[in-house]
């Protein structure tokens, strides 16, 4: 164990000079006896509870139960409110307000007396801030994730939240059933704080969170009202300080090893599109390089075992859950794993995961029958997305993802919504919509637009996807041949910004490639006429948020976070 002397924590409180005196007497207005945390581990615990937030309105319970391990280890937990970023209620999108997450979670831990810290969180964006943040102060750091929501549950059938969100909507908009059907699906789609059931971002990034190390094992898929979630969160309370007298940084655990182990999971699970752009915000914050290249190349190795939908066909976080969890899901696949890194709780992964079983071989296949031979996410390249673009192929519906279309494209979101279903613009299924100016800048926060909607008129017809290209972002719950992420943005002159309606658009998700079928001598002159967007914010955050963000493709961090470089300490004294 360590000293006293040997925290980081005895400079704000255990030195002879008046600051530290000052700190002790302050200490005691909070009602504190110097017996509880004189010469201990300072725990800070950062929830980002709130009234707002149905992801995470549980947590202020579950932040006594971290409390509750951080005592019996013998440490001192203190607790902080952060913000809480809810996917639900945020506009124009919780991405927006991630890299100020992760700037706050940053500073504080620097700023105060802390030794070790919990990261409370799980809602989409949540998990990277937070982790992202903790990487750049790299103390002792466990993450407790939200859970996910217990499964929905209307006329005899089990709902996946978000997914059947976009199913039932689109049935309305055809006709298929009506307002009093919906009113009941309201009362049936979320029956229980916790975040998303299905995986989808929440789901996909506490996952990867998991891989990393960074959790207690089998933590990422706990479900949020399970007593189980409480006895997890204790844990994490107890490892905390243990990793703080082992003196078991973030950056021992934030590898690059452990990044790619991260991004093997969230293949083999048929995770999210958005775990693209945090994992490599996440890898940035720590040092590690990690491109859209090395998405491709893993998911050429690894199959997707995880029948959990929107990717696979029928099962919810829970069936995942009870059939094995991550623990179980990681034991299909050592093979692609290093098993020689440190987690927090284990000296190797190796150790983490030996006796981990699977329950149910539906649930997590084995890899001679996967749900998918190759992983989720497809990496496409060309002239179209010339720094690159995803698509989530697994989702959607095969005879798609080799296509050449007619394109209609939007300027924008509200344009859209608008003239989608305008008889003029003469939408077939075979026509390849797009939209622009609602990437990193041009959203502004690259807002999830990408699963765009159909026309009425194609939906009363029967049918329920397209081929659809954006610079956006989409729900990880959603589904459909959505090609996303396209780097540079049409708002920085990327050539998004140059298509027409009319023109015409290759997808080939075998080979890779998105092409636009114009020659190089028409994309000239466009460009040539082509005129820079006014800035979205004159002033506050979202000037400085248009200043620093980056592109999709390196992850959409602010420059000044994601350089290299190092920060003092403060001096306490």
């Amino acid at each position: 164990m360590k000293s006293p002397e040997q925290l980081r924590s005895h400079q704000w409180y255990g030195t002879d000079g008046l600051r530290s005196f000052s700190h002790r007497a302050r200490t005691r207005q909070l009602g504190y006896l110097p017996e509880e945390h004189l010469g201990k581990p300072v725990i800070a615990i950062l929830n980002t509870w709130s009234d707002i937030n149905p992801c995470h309105v549980h947590l202020r319970d579950r932040a006594q139960a971290v409390k509750r391990g951080v005592w019996q280890a013998g440490g001192f937990p203190l607790e902080f409110p952060v913000s809480t970023l809810s996917e639900t209620f945020q506009k124009p999108t919780p991405m927006l307000y991630r890299n100020l997450l992760s700037l706050e979670t940053e500073e504080l831990l620097r700023s105060y007396p802390v030794d070790g810290a919990v990261l409370m969180g799980g809602c989409d964006k949540s998990t990277p801030a937070l982790l992202m943040g903790a990487a750049s102060a790299d103390l002792p750091t466990v993450f407790v994730p939200a859970g996910p929501m217990l499964p929905g549950h209307w006329r005899g059938e089990t709902l996946g939240s978000g997914t059947d969100m976009w199913k039932y909507w689109d049935d309305k908009r055809a006709g298929v059933i009506g307002d009093c059907e919906m009113q009941e699906l309201e009362s049936g789609l979320a029956r229980s704080p916790g975040h998303c059931m299905t995986m989808g971002t929440a789901s996909t990034l506490t996952a990867a969170a998991e891989a990393l190390g960074v959790t207690v094992p089998g933590a990422s898929s706990i479900p949020a009202v399970d007593s189980g979630h409480d006895r997890m969160a204790a844990r994490a309370g107890m490892t905390v300080v243990d990793l703080v007298h082992k003196d078991r940084k973030l950056s021992d655990i934030l590898t690059a090893d452990a990044f790619e182990d991260a991004v093997t999971t969230v293949l083999g699970l048929g995770g999210s599109t958005n775990a693209v752009i945090h994992l490599i915000a996440m890898a940035g914050r720590a040092g590690v390089k990690l491109t859209l290249d090395d998405f491709d190349r893993v998911a050429r190795t690894v199959p997707v075992l995880a029948n959990v939908r929107p990717g696979g066909e029928k099962y919810l976080m829970e069936d995942f859950h009870f059939a094995g969890g991550l623990p179980g899901f990681l034991s299909r696949i050592p093979d692609l794993l290093h098993l020689d890194r440190p987690t927090v709780c284990h000296d190797t992964l190796r150790e983490q995961i030996a006796g981990a079983q699977v329950h149910d071989d539906d649930v997590i296949r084995t890899r001679d029958n996967p749900v998918a031979p190759e992983g989720g996410v497809a990496v496409l390249r060309g002239n179209l997305c010339p720094d690159g673009a995803v698509i989530k192929h697994i989702a959607a519906e095969p005879h798609l993802l080799r296509h050449t279309g007619r394109a209609v494209v939007f300027d924008d979101y509200r344009q859209m919504q608008r003239t989608i279903n305008d008889p003029s613009l003469d939408i077939t299924a075979d026509s390849v919509l797009v939209l622009r100016g609602s990437g990193p800048r041009g959203g502004p926060g690259m807002p999830e637009y990408g699963m765009l909607p159909l026309p009425d008129h194609l939906l009363k017809q029967g049918v329920r996807d397209m081929v659809r290209i954006s610079d956006a972002r989409m729900s990880g719950t959603s589904y459909g041949a959505c090609v996303l992420h396209i780097a540079p943005e049409s708002h920085v002159g990327g050539p998004l910004a140059l298509v027409r309606t009319g023109d015409s658009i290759t997808l080939d998700v075998d080979n890779r490639v998105l092409r636009l079928e114009v020659d190089d001598d028409e994309l000239q002159r466009r460009r040539a006429q082509w005129t820079p967007p006014p800035a979205r914010h004159e002033r506050g955050y979202g000037a400085l948020y248009d200043e620093q963000i980056t592109q999709a493709d390196t992850g959409c961090d602010f420059e000044f976070l994601a350089r290299p470089g190092t920060v003092q300490d403060p001096y306490a004294g």
